[in-house]
């Protein structure tokens, strides 16, 4: 039986896809047989015979040698770079739960370890019309702990104790969070660090550089993030 973890972020372009490659080529490197999921992306260009590139799909493809399928690694994907339930108004295609718990449910039974990148931020709305899914009801549906992706520069304070407040308020478990573009000797970073951890109780599980290759974190701390 799979296990699996949410990747969320602070918001939109935080790196949720780059640190989701990231963490799966780490499990691989690890010897585990690793899969990506997506509900929904958007923002996506077209090949030359004009179908869709699901874009963040392929990245953690790439970056993480993995073999999964694009269509197993995303069943919904839009042009148009705005939210899911916007880009899916406007072109089509809305999310439908059943296909999504089917997807998901497919790449779990392929993999021992499952990454569930979520889109936009916690708050990202996936479909809003007759039917209404928030990003928050696809993690209760599959009863999935997150990890919080932040930037560790200016305003992450703010983004990451009202984020990490909002999950706990709605019952959504945290499990760590993993702060981007980090430097090493940026006494802002650190203390940015510090205060996130004191104000929300919740550990930092990793600190990547800006365009790192590679994510240091240790195998027993990564599996332990997979429920």
């Amino acid at each position: 039986m799979s296990k699996c973890v949410f990747i969320t972020g602070t918001g939109t372009d935080i790196g949720k896809t780059y640190i989701s490659g990231l963490i799966v080529k780490k499990l691989k490197e690890y010897g585990m047989n690793p899969g990506y999921f997506k509900t929904a992306v958007s923002g996506n260009d077209r090949d030359a015979g004009g179908k869709l590139i699901p874009g963040d799909p392929l990245f953690v493809k790439k970056i993480s040698g993995i073999e999964e399928s694009l269509e197993d690694m995303c069943p919904y994907v839009y042009e148009r770079a705005y939210s899911p339930h916007l880009a899916a108004r406007i072109e089509g295609g809305p999310v439908e739960i059943d296909r999504i718990k089917e997807g998901f449910e497919r790449v779990c039974a392929q993999h021992d370890y499952v990454t569930m990148e979520g889109s936009g931020g916690i708050l990202c709305p996936i479909r809003f019309d007759e039917e209404k899914i928030m990003l928050e009801d696809i993690i209760r549906m599959f009863d999935l702990g997150s990890i919080i992706v932040a930037d560790a520069g200016l305003g992450t304070i703010n983004a990451v104790v009202l984020t990490v407040k909002y999950m706990e308020q709605a019952g959504l478990k945290v499990m760590g969070i993993i702060y981007n573009n980090y430097q090493k000797d940026n006494p802002m970073h650190e203390d940015n660090i510090f205060m996130c951890e004191y104000m929300t109780g919740v550990k930092t599980i990793a600190k990547v550089a800006y365009e790192a290759t590679d994510i240091d974190i240790d195998e027993g701390l990564l599996l332990s993030m997979y429920q």
